[in-house]
């Protein structure tokens, strides 16, 4: 489930509430009772990995799988392999 955060418009209190997809957003303020929330936009806690997502956001230095590079290390890695197989 998500994580939705939240401010007061009348107080000013922030808080961050867990809440399902289906759930209707939160409207009363905790703090002064007014129904003056919204719903505030930040990062995604979490992180996309394995096949098919851009790894290019979350990698630094060599570890970068660039459309570019692709050729590349899998030409170096099937030369490693064919060297191996001749020892």
């Amino acid at each position: 489930m998500p994580i939705y955060e939240y401010r007061c418009a009348s107080c000013g209190h922030e808080l961050e509430a867990l809440q399902k997809l289906s759930d209707a957003p939160l409207v009363d303020c905790p703090a002064c009772h007014k129904p003056n929330l919204s719903k505030q936009i930040s990062a995604a806690g979490f992180r996309l990995k394995g096949g098919g997502w851009y790894e290019t956001d979350f990698k630094s230095g060599n570890k970068k799988n660039l459309a570019g590079d692709s050729g590349s290390s899998s030409s170096s890695s099937s030369s490693t392999a064919s060297t191996k197989a001749a020892d």
